[in-house]
């Protein structure tokens, strides 16, 4: 049951919009994307630009993951969004790396992030280090002193 280009990518532009916050899914997803539908179940599952990869529509909950290519054209827009971890300097390469964050590192983060958020790790500078799934809400990264806040699924510097 494949959709109408049009269709698809008013749905994925909605879900991006509800998941990282008005207007993102826009500039997330311009019109020329490519769209890929799992062979097995005809679903949305991956969305292209130019030939990278921005996200993957997960089956078990109907949101994204995104790649560091799609967490970069989210931070250019910034202040759509709602799932920024920003990290200290002296821990950005570990963390670009494929490290998790820790509370201990946070120095700002989103109020509106819940755990099991799809989260963009930022340096001090604003550039993307890596993307994950928020472990704690954005108030307890800020409160906590240990413990993971964020698991990093990948690094900017992990991308090959």
């Amino acid at each position: 049951m494949v959709q109408s280009m049009e269709n698809a990518l008013r749905r994925i532009r909605s879900v991006a919009d509800y998941q990282f916050g008005r207007g993102v899914g826009e500039k997330l997803f311009p019109d020329n994307v490519e769209i890929v539908y799992s062979k097995r179940t005809g679903r949305i599952r991956y969305v292209y630009l130019n030939g990278r990869r921005l996200a993957t529509l997960r089956p078990t909950d109907g949101l994204f993951s995104l790649s560091i290519a799609g967490a970069k054209r989210i931070a250019e827009n910034a202040s759509l969004t709602k799932c920024f971890v920003t990290v200290q300097k002296n821990v950005a390469k570990f963390i670009a790396e494929g490290g998790d964050v820790f509370a201990a590192h946070v120095l700002k983060a989103d109020k509106e992030i819940r755990p099991k958020d799809e989260v963009i790790v930022l340096n001090e500078d604003g550039e993307v280090l890596a993307v994950g799934r928020a472990v704690l809400s954005g108030k307890e990264m800020k409160a906590f002193k240990v413990g993971v806040a964020v698991k990093v699924r990948r690094g900017c510097l992990d991308e090959g």
